[in-house]
């Protein structure tokens, strides 16, 4: 098991994202079962999606 932050995940297979997501969502804490080095960049991406979405269920919408 490796925990990492969705930041290093996001750094490694899309660094073009950055800009686009919030500094508490990059600080998200990520338990990855296998470790960082056989992530594939699916799987990086549904980590990322599930993060986001994570992020939006306590935002409140008008």
């Amino acid at each position: 098991m490796e925990t990492v932050k969705l930041s290093a995940i996001v750094m490694r297979w899309y660094p073009d994202m950055m800009p686009f997501l919030k500094q508490d969502e990059l600080n998200s804490v990520i338990v990855l079962r296998d470790g960082l080095s056989i992530l594939e960049p699916a799987d990086a991406m549904d980590i990322i999606h599930y993060s986001i979405c994570e992020h939006q269920n306590s935002a409140y919408l008008h």
